[in-house]
């Protein structure tokens, strides 16, 4: 059964368009405009085309931000994803963890990914839950009233590896060096932080995922999550490549699954040169193509 582990009021989201400039060498992104809210910025995400993959200027409705990360558990690798329906795509797919970039963070958007992480990552131990630290900053705690921490123990991320072209906000160099693509189909930006996820040891780990839902008789945000469904994903790796396995970490116990009607979302997709242009691609061929 799901449970309710916070509730607060909607912030009114707001954001920019982007106006990004595309060479071989570096992709530079500036805000434009007035700000957008939600709905707004939903109404420019509509396909566009450009000419060369390499090489192009366009503004693009908004900026988001994922984090590829390999979990280390009992001498194996996995890639960790989530289960997301998208009815406005009419899909289901398995997506890396992420979220939108905000106005005042698009010139460092790796803050909007430690919230995202810490809002929708959770790794549970018979003491309690696990803090998370990225290098040697703590990621906050939205749910410290209702998921009491493990006292004593905390999992770790680290940068893995950076993309080898440069990406910059107007003249500020993203220093941990994500992997950017336009996705066509949603006129949008997306920067992936390549990580590693280290936690403590113990035999008894549990991972789930936390999704919001806007409760429609409070009007609140409510957060949830179901330790029957999981929705956090171990997609197995055998020496660095994609095995096909899919499992759930639960108590200590890997569970294996085997997803129907599932695809990966555009992030596992084809890239030619700063662009994706597939809405998403089949299970579990993305994997091997996404190394």
């Amino acid at each position: 059964m799901a449970r309710i582990i916070a509730r607060r009021n909607p912030v009114a989201f707001k954001t920019q368009a982007l106006h990004v400039q595309a060479s071989p060498e570096v992709l530079r992104y500036s805000p434009v405009g007035d700000p957008l809210n939600f709905e707004q910025m939903l109404a420019l995400r509509q396909p566009v085309e450009i000419d060369d993959p390499e090489c192009f200027e366009l503004t693009v409705a908004n900026l988001g931000v994922s984090a590829d990360i390999t979990l280390h558990w009992q001498q194996r690798e996995f890639r960790l994803l989530v289960r997301q329906q998208r009815p406005d795509r009419g899909d289901k797919v398995l997506k890396l963890l992420s979220g939108y970039v905000p106005a005042h963070e698009l010139r460092l958007p790796l803050l909007t990914l430690m919230t995202e992480l810490a809002e929708e990552l959770l790794l549970e131990t018979g003491q309690g839950w696990l803090p998370g630290r990225y290098q040697e900053v703590w990621l906050p705690a939205p749910y410290a009233d209702t998921l009491p921490a493990d006292p004593k123990r905390w999992f770790s991320l680290t940068p893995h590896q950076g993309a080898a072209r440069a990406v910059m906000c107007r003249e500020l160099n993203l220093l941990e060096r994500p992997r950017a693509y336009v996705h066509l189909p949603t006129n949008s930006l997306q920067l992936v932080y390549h990580m590693r996820l280290a936690p403590p040891p113990c035999n008894d780990l549990s991972a789930l995922h936390a999704d919001e839902f806007l409760d429609a008789q409070s009007g609140q945000l409510h957060a949830r999550l179901d330790h029957h469904q999981p929705d956090l994903y171990l997609a197995e790796l055998r020496d660095g490549v994609a095995s096909g396995r899919l499992f759930t970490l639960e108590q200590g116990e890997l569970i294996e699954q085997h997803p129907r009607h599932l695809a990966l979302s555009e992030a596992f997709a084809p890239q030619v040169g700063w662009v994706i242009a597939q809405p998403h691609c089949s299970w579990p061929d993305g994997l091997l193509l996404s190394q």
